[in-house]
């Protein structure tokens, strides 16, 4: 979700905001005003393709530095940005969440304020986005050895990063729901692969191939994601560079733990490596092929 508070003149403030919606009957998200303000008018919501639109014209009292604007109903996981520009002073970014659903707008904002907020966000999104989780985790369950991973997971990276900012700067753009088949797929793939044991397989000699590959349809997928969280205008080369960072500050996180956990049971049970990982190839497996077939039924 992102909205936009805007001073038009002294006093007086312009809201707009954006409010992604997979359901129809989604319940619309009303913003809890900072205590010295009022809606001189509106709000005002149409439904436009998948998200809702909110326009209102406010009267403030005085600066909004340290008064408090909020998002009382935002649901489950979600994230919202919000953008403050006042007249003659810099513009802040604020994010705000489920479990933290307001933010104190800065007298003085911090210029570092964009990159901490994106930085944040690219990290929860690989951690909490479980496709693009499972991707890294059978990618290096199928690479293994060091230097392999790194150069697998280096052109992973470059490859989402490239098609997530020709996404978002509109010099691309795929559908979203044939991409999340796709990424599913791409899932289903490796697990595929992990099936064929330790025979030499095209993508076990070329791992970094593969991931640049998928990569690719990942990054349309990434840039989904924060199409619905939104961009701060006059900003987007920064919230940019810092989701990036944020996304392979996870994926770096991930692989570490896939790799320690690994090396943590060759060395304490052998035994049980081969076990542990057909079925964590048999999990992989069986869900992705279940977004598969949800995502293209649905």
């Amino acid at each position: 979700m992102a909205l936009d508070l805007t001073e038009q003149a002294a006093g007086k403030w312009s809201l707009v905001w954006k409010q992604p919606v997979s359901n129809p009957t989604a319940a619309v998200i009303e913003p809890t005003l900072p205590a010295n303000c009022r809606f001189s008018s509106g709000p005002t919501m149409r439904r436009a393709n998948a998200a809702y639109l909110g326009n209102a014209e406010l009267t403030c009292e005085g600066s909004l530095g340290g008064q408090v604007f909020a998002l009382p109903q935002l649901p489950g996981q979600s994230d919202a940005l919000l953008r403050v520009a006042p007249l003659d002073q810099p513009v802040q970014s604020l994010r705000l969440t489920a479990r933290e659903p307001q933010a104190t707008i800065l007298a003085a904002p911090d210029r570092m304020q964009v990159l901490r907020s994106y930085f944040v966000i690219g990290a929860e999104h690989i951690l909490m986005g479980w496709d693009h989780l499972l991707f890294v985790i059978a990618l290096v369950l199928l690479v293994k050895r060091g230097w392999a991973v790194v150069g697998a997971a280096t052109a992973f990276t470059v490859s989402h990063s490239i098609t997530l900012a020709a996404s978002v700067l509109g010099f691309a753009g795929l559908p979203q729901a044939p991409v999340e088949a796709l990424i599913a797929l791409s899932i289903l793939f490796l697990a595929v692969e992990l099936t064929q044991g330790y025979r030499e397989t095209w993508t076990r000699r070329w791992p970094w191939l593969v991931a640049f590959a998928f990569g690719l349809l990942h990054g349309f997928g990434f840039a989904g994601a924060l199409a619905d969280i939104g961009l701060p205008e006059g900003e987007v080369p920064t919230a940019l560079l810092a989701f990036n960072l944020g996304v392979e500050a996870g994926q770096i996180a991930v692989i570490a733990i896939v790799l320690l956990l690994r090396a943590a049971i060759i060395r304490l049970a052998p035994r049980a490596e081969a076990p542990a990982l057909k079925f964590a190839t048999y999990a992989i497996g069986i869900i992705a092929s279940f977004w598969l077939i949800d995502r293209i039924v649905v």
